[in-house]
């Protein structure tokens, strides 16, 4: 559940206290409502709206080109939707632009800097624009960039920039981080120190709008998570309500002892995807999928061995909401 902590009273520039919420107490950190953009033709966001609890993690998942982004860059004023309203902690993004710099703090896709700038040049600057920033030794040290503070931008590998960019977002100490596609590019010890991170950071206080398509990182992290495909939010729950509306879809994990035909899979009316994972074969579906799985390529003189039957996941909820799988869709979205 989403947790808070208390800033003492009788400071005005701490992070809670940069000006009185005209929401009152208790309402939303950030409202979102009908929001639209289009580019030309291509309607990247199609009406969606939902709300995040201030010290609530809130996950955005979905593949790429489902406007996941563009709907962070107008949440945080970066674009302005064509329609819909939105709200952090009470302030319009388009309208007060510089009281939404003092209370977010942002990590996008994509950016970069001068290429011989330094990490600490560019950490020590941008801690500078803020009046009460965080303590930059431990957000180096934890996503393993103390060494680093003398390399060039330059030298730093794509991990590594995107580390010092999920840095520059924590550095103010925001009330509200958004985090977009956080742990791309990081080896798997990294992404969980980076959890760990955004956890800590969670539980001072800070919201956080987490965007991403790593399913294990919407399960570890999100007290909530919108699903978005095509512009538009096809579900909205907890992680664990998201795979409970996948009850009945299971994944059936297996190795062949031969190639085959996979029109003797898709045919069956309980299957809803397969796909490869190396030398084994998974497909997802309903009903009694395993047994008509073996007994269909028995038929054919296909055994199967090193069987496995996983339950519902968030994978499994994408599957059953939109008709495809999340790696399927992010193809989709890119031809």
């Amino acid at each position: 559940m989403p947790r808070t902590t208390d800033t003492a009273a009788g400071d005005p520039g701490a992070p809670e206290a940069l000006g009185s919420d005209p929401h009152g107490p208790g309402a939303p950190a950030v409202e979102i409502s009908h929001l639209r953009k289009a580019y030309g033709p291509v309607i990247a966001v199609s009406d969606i709206s939902f709300s995040v609890a201030e010290g609530e993690i809130f996950g955005i998942l979905g593949p790429n080109g489902a406007g996941k982004t563009t709907t962070v860059e107008c949440t945080i004023g970066l674009r302005a939707p064509d329609s819909g309203a939105i709200r952090l902690l009470g302030i319009d993004p388009q309208a007060d632009k510089a009281r939404i710099h003092e209370i977010t703090g942002v990590q996008l896709q994509s950016g970069a800097f001068p290429a011989k700038l330094r990490v600490g040049e560019i950490i020590d600057m941008y801690r500078s624009f803020y009046r009460h920033p965080a303590e930059t030794g431990e957000l180096a040290e934890v996503l393993g960039l103390a060494g680093k503070r003398h390399a060039y931008y330059r030298s730093l590998s794509g991990g590594q920039q995107q580390r010092l960019s999920v840095v520059l977002a924590l550095i103010g100490s925001p009330r509200i981080a958004v985090l977009d596609e956080m742990t791309t590019g990081l080896d798997p010890q990294a992404r969980r120190d980076a959890w760990e991170l955004i956890e800590r950071v969670r539980d001072r206080g800070t919201t956080v709008l987490l965007v991403t398509h790593f399913m294990e990182e919407v399960e570890r992290l999100c007290d909530r998570v919108a699903l978005i495909d095509a512009g538009r939010i096809v579900a909205l729950d907890t992680p664990a309500g998201l795979a409970a509306q996948a009850t009945g879809v299971r994944t059936v994990r297996f190795l062949p002892s031969g190639p085959f035909d996979e029109s003797l899979l898709t045919r069956l009316p309980d299957v809803t995807a397969i796909e490869h994972d190396g030398r084994h074969i998974a497909v997802t579906g309903t009903g009694e999928l395993a047994t008509a799985v073996i007994v269909a390529l028995h038929e054919a003189g296909v055994e199967t061995t090193d069987v496995r039957i996983d339950a519902s996941t968030l994978e499994d909820a994408f599957v059953r909401l939109t008709g495809r799988n999340l790696h399927e869709a992010e193809e989709g979205a890119q031809s």
